[in-house]
């Protein structure tokens, strides 16, 4: 059950990380929270995949507020939101990126695992 909760967790503090109506105190603050949740999933590795999807999920959400960024022309206020947006996904995709390392880490250094070595896409 507490599996089902920190996945739900993750998957709400993400949505609430992709808005750009946030302070940057609640940024801070729901990123600790988001953290918080990671560490708990960190300890069971059948959530590679998990982690896998979410890296994924992020990689576009920034590809999509790159996009919009560079629809507005440059010095506008649109602009600037939507850079501002852009650069806390940025930071957001490196959160959820270094936690699928971490789990990545941990499965290819458990003794008996036979893991592929393919390598990462990026």
């Amino acid at each position: 059950m507490h599996r089902f909760v920190s996945k739900a967790n993750v998957d709400h503090f993400i949505n609430l990380l992709n808005g750009s109506d946030l302070t940057a105190d609640q940024r801070a603050n729901i990123t600790k929270l988001l953290i918080d949740e990671l560490d708990k999933l960190a300890h069971d590795l059948e959530h590679l995949e998990f982690a896998e999807r979410k890296v994924a999920d992020g990689r576009d959400q920034v590809n999509r507020v790159r996009d919009k960024r560079n629809s507005h022309p440059f010095g506008t206020t649109e602009r600037e939101q939507a850079e501002r947006l852009l650069v806390s996904c940025e930071n957001l995709q490196t959160t959820l990126e270094d936690f699928c390392h971490h789990l990545r880490t941990k499965v290819y250094n458990s003794p008996g695992k036979t893991i592929s070595t393919a390598p990462r896409q990026t």
